[in-house]
């Protein structure tokens, strides 16, 4: 019995997270946090800002992780905090803006028109989509995450997920079905 409670006493240290592994895990998710900071400002500018905000955050407050949870939800649900708070702020000093570097012509770089340009179009209908409609979406469809992932890192119900993910879906389609149609 006392080699069993060593043991996992041996595991535990091993999964003890210090700034350096912290750092280097948070490097290699950092495509994927962008992805998610673009779904949730909808904006490439705001999205580098919250992700630096929220990757400064969790590296000055790396001892709040817990190992033993994978370290993306922790990111994400920091991040997603960042950017509630950054809200509330907007709202105070309302009036203030800025164009968003995917907007901004001089700053286009695309490759294949066509295929860019309907992967913009289609970013722009998620983007139309409530906040509660598309951060779900991109959760589960673009990050990969299952649905009870997603209900643990926006603290939600799994049904609610779901619900959301099948909305969100439904007016995607409607949309651009609705947009086919009115070219032709």
């Amino acid at each position: 019995m006392v080699w069993i409670k060593r043991d996992v006493h041996e595991r535990v240290d091993a999964m003890a997270m210090t700034p350096d592994r912290c750092k280097a895990e948070m490097i290699g998710l950092l495509p994927r946090l962008r992805r998610f900071a673009l779904t949730l400002t909808r904006s490439a500018s705001d999205a580098d800002d919250l992700l630096q905000d929220a990757c400064a955050t969790a590296l000055q407050k790396w001892e709040q992780y817990d190992p033993s949870q994978p370290l993306d939800r922790w990111l994400f649900r920091v991040m997603r905090n960042h950017w509630i708070s950054e809200i509330r702020k907007r709202k105070v000093r309302e009036g203030e803006g800025q164009v968003p570097a995917e907007d901004a012509v001089e700053l286009r770089t695309e490759g294949e028109a066509e295929d860019a340009m309907a992967a913009q179009h289609l970013r722009r209908q998620v983007a139309h989509l409530d906040h509660d409609l598309s951060v779900p979406l991109m959760l589960v469809c673009a990050e990969g995450y299952s649905y009870r992932e997603t209900a643990d890192m926006l603290g939600i119900p799994i049904g609610t997920v779901m619900s959301r993910i099948h909305r969100a879906r439904k007016l995607l389609a409607s949309r651009l079905s609705d947009e086919g149609r009115a070219a032709q």
